[in-house]
C-alpha cells in the first residue's frame, strides 16, 4: 500500500490550526525538529520517517499515539478514547510529559551539536 504523504500533512495543517499551534509549538510539545514539522506540514518532501516522529506527533496532538500512522497507510486512526484505561493513570499524563521532555532536550542537544561542529568546520 503507497503511503501518503499528503493525507498527513493536511491532518497536521488541520489539527494544529483546530487548537491554534504553531509549528514551534508543535515541535516543542513533541521532541520532533522544527525543521521536520515544517517538512510534513508542507507535504513536499514525502520520505519514510521513523516510526516515534509520527507517534510522538500524534500525541503532541492530542490525538492517539497510531493516529498519523495510521493516515499515512490510509486507514481509519483509533480514536483518542482508545487510550482511555492508561489516562486514567496518573502516572501517564507525568510521563508523557517527561518524553515530551526529553525529546525536546535531544533536539536541542542536536542542533548545539550541528552549529559546534558548523563552528570548528568554519576555523580550518
Amino acid at each position: 500500500m503507497a503511503e501518503d504523504w499528503s493525507a498527513v500533512a493536511e491532518a497536521i495543517n488541520a489539527r494544529a490550526a483546530e487548537l491554534a499551534l504553531k509549528q514551534k509549538e508543535i515541535a516543542e510539545r513533541s521532541g520532533v525538529s522544527h525543521a521536520i514539522v515544517r517538512e510534513m506540514q508542507q507535504g513536499r518532501i514525502q520520505r519514510r520517517r521513523n516510526p516515534r516522529t509520527l507517534e510522538a506527533l500524534s500525541i503532541a496532538l492530542d490525538w492517539h499515539p497510531q493516529h498519523l500512522t495510521a493516515v499515512l497507510q490510509g486507514k481509519t486512526p483509533p480514536e483518542a478514547d482508545a487510550q482511555a484505561t492508561a489516562a486514567d493513570d496518573p502516572l501517564v499524563p507525568l510521563l508523557q510529559t517527561i518524553i515530551r521532555e526529553l525529546r525536546g532536550l535531544r533536539a536541542q542537544v542536536g542542533t548545539l551539536a550541528s552549529r559546534i561542529d558548523d563552528g570548528s568546520r568554519q576555523k580550518d
